[in-house]
Formats: C-alpha cells, structure tokens, sequence
C-alpha cells in the first residue's frame, strides 16, 4: 500500500501508450521515480525485486522508486505508462484493511476539513491511501479510466505548460482508484450489504454535491428510486448517522471552513452552504460545534 500527500501534485516525468503486437519482454532497469503500468490489453509480466506481477486487461501496478523490476515472459501487450515523483509519498504497512477502508471511505466523509481528526495507522485525512497492485474488473469503470488515461495523454502531449494540468488529472485518478479500492474491500468482507452500500455510496456523493441547497426527502427518492425511509436506515447502517444529520455534518463542516479562511460574513456563509435563514443557521451550528458562528469566529481571530 502507498501514502500520499494530496495537498501536493507529483511532477509527470513522462507519459505514454505502447501496443506491442508481437510478443515482448520488459528491459531490466533501476530508476529513482515511481512508474504506473495500465494494462489495456495481453499481458505484461514483470518482476520488481523479489515480488513476480503478472498483469492482465484492467491491471494496474505502481512500481516504486530505486528498486530494480524486469520482465519475466514475453507477451503481446497494450498498456499506458506514466513515470512520476511526488515529495511525499511513502509505502505503508496495513495491519488492519477493514478499519482503514472505513477510515477513509465512511468516518472521513463525515468530517473532512477537520485537521484534527484522530488518525488510523498513522495516516491522517489528508493523506490518499492506494494499493501497489489493483484489478478493475467492472466494465464501466474500465471504459471510464480508459477514456481518463486517454484524455490525460492527449493533454500531456500538447505544450510544455500543460504537464501542470495532467499532473491534476492524475491525482485525482489517484483518488479515484483509493476509494474504488477501499469499496471493493468493504464489499468483499461483507462489511454491508452489497446493494445497500452501492447506494448509500452515491447518495454520499451527492449530498456532497448537493448541499449548498435544499435537499428533501423526495429529492432523494427520485433520484435515487428508493424508498427514503429504506435509504436512511441504509444510511445510519453504514455511516452511524441518519441523512439529514449528516447533511447538516457536512454544511457546518464547510461553514466553519470559510470562517476561518474567508472573510464572508455569517449571513453570506449560510447561503452558500444552504441554511439560507441567518437565524436557523446559527442555530444548527451551535447544535454541532457549540458556538454560534459568531463566537466561533471571535475564538479563531483570537487564537492567531
């Protein structure tokens, strides 16, 4: 498993895309940068140090820095390569999976600004947990990094000043892959319902989308063709909180967030986190924080 520090963006070294037709053994080399391998077809087998990988049609590997990896077997093979550095980046020892994929995928969603939230092994939220070695099997989510990669390349070719850009867009691939992986865990041990964590999962997302307006029961159910009564107790299963509690979690959360970086004023930060009566938001975030907005500012102007 691999940690990184996403509040910094790797430097892409080098990326590309190669189709070999006819069969091919990787060169044997040691390099001091990080190398991601997406295979898009064939097979590409490889050894990096004393660990053999062999890699299939939605395969990923990230190979590490100073380490010395060759091919093993000849093979026909497509595959995208990218070679990056990042200054914070580190490999990780998990005792214990199930903790950490509910670290990150369940307790973290519910307070992400929060700097002081209590770590697991380590790892604070701010830190993007990956594993070295990840299989996308689901069609779609196949068909979608194929496109990213695709995009990533295309934007990587063009001027120099777009590497920044495709830098970007690999964090987030990044991302992206960490939580696919901590999902597809969750599933695996049977931590939820199968069903039932599909859904709670995309109603995360969109309450994180969503939040700066209303959104009502109804809302829920019509997009997400469920029963609301259903999805809360789904809901309270996974995260320990119902819909509308989380909802206001994650408001407060962004409140307390441009307190302290914006110089808005209480009425304007309500807005834009959806408690659009100045009255009712001051009273559901001292409900949640135990200040009004106005005394939770005075206490962080005082504290600089």
């Amino acid at each position: 498993m691999l940690a990184i520090n996403v509040d910094l963006v790797p430097r892409i070294k080098i990326m590309g895309f190669v189709a070999y037709k006819s069969p091919w053994i990787h060169f044997k080399r040691n390099i001091n940068e990080y190398v991601l391998y997406f295979i898009r077809s064939g097979e590409l087998h490889l050894k990096e140090a004393d660990n053999h990988y062999v890699l299939r049609k939605g395969d990923m590997l990230i190979l590490e820095p100073n380490l010395t990896h060759e091919g093993t077997q000849k093979h026909v093979c497509d595959y995208y390569y990218i070679h990056f550095e990042h200054p914070d980046i580190k490999s990780i020892k998990v005792d214990d999976m199930l903790a950490l994929a509910n670290y990150f995928i369940v307790e973290h969603e519910q307070s992400p600004f929060i700097p002081h939230k209590p770590a697991i092994n380590g790892i604070n939220p701010y830190i993007c947990c990956f594993p070295k070695f990840h299989t996308i099997s689901d069609k779609t989510r196949f068909s979608l990094a194929l496109h990213d990669l695709n995009e990533m390349l295309q934007l990587y070719k063009r001027r120099h000043y777009n590497r920044s850009l495709t830098a970007l867009r690999f964090m987030q691939l990044l991302i992206e892959l960490s939580r696919e992986n901590f999902m597809d865990d969750l599933r695996r041990k049977d931590r939820f319902p199968s069903k039932s964590f599909v859904k709670v999962n995309a109603l995360l997302d969109y309450i994180h989308q969503n939040y700066q307006k209303k959104i009502s029961g109804s809302d829920i159910e019509l997009a997400f063709e469920s029963n609301y009564d259903y999805m809360n107790r789904a809901f309270k299963l996974v995260t320990g909180q119902s819909i509308s509690r989380y909802i206001n979690t994650v408001r407060i959360n962004q409140a307390k967030e441009l307190i302290e970086t914006t110089s808005l004023g209480i009425g304007e930060i309500g807005y834009l986190i959806g408690l659009n009566d100045p009255y009712h938001f001051s009273k559901v975030f001292k409900k949640y924080v135990g200040l009004s907005p106005t005394q939770y500012f005075k206490g962080i102007r005082k504290n600089e």
